[in-house]
């Protein structure tokens, strides 16, 4: 994936702490969850600032859902590159991502051939606006709000 400016990278940060307040909320998290998690936490190189606002604080983490298509949209990009940040996908990634996009409302059959279009169009040589375009067709066609 292509190299994040700063502002879509705190972005990025920001869904992070998202999805791991969706996973926090549940009564019990699985350990291979947290894992996942704590592997992205490290990739996108969270500072001693980004935790500190969370520190003794994972009880009142809120899971805030994306609410328009846009939203939804940028959740998933983010959601792929936390996945693609170091060129290798696991299992327990995309079980990670399913859940969440799933979480997002999309359908669970959809979900593989979205994040395979978002990943492969860099090496396609599309643009990251192509791409965004494309994204939306597809949320379009796939009667995603």
């Amino acid at each position: 994936m292509d190299q994040l400016t700063k502002e879509e990278l705190e972005s990025v940060k920001r869904s992070f702490f998202n999805l791991l307040a969706l996973f926090l909320g549940n009564e019990q998290v699985e350990s291979k969850y947290v894992a996942c998690l704590m592997k992205w936490s490290v990739q996108l190189n969270l500072t001693h600032n980004d935790l500190h606002h969370i520190e003794g604080n994972f009880n009142k983490l809120i899971y805030i859902a994306p609410e328009d298509k846009l939203s939804k949209m940028e959740a998933i990009y983010h959601l792929v590159h936390m996945i693609y940040i170091d060129n290798i996908v696991e299992d327990i990634e995309l079980e990670v991502a399913t859940i969440y996009a799933e979480k997002l409302g999309f359908d669970k059959s959809v979900v593989g051939e979205l994040f395979k279009a978002i990943a492969t169009a860099p090496y396609d040589g599309k643009t990251k606006l192509e791409v965004k375009q494309e994204v939306k067709e597809f949320l379009e066609l796939h009667d995603m709000k």
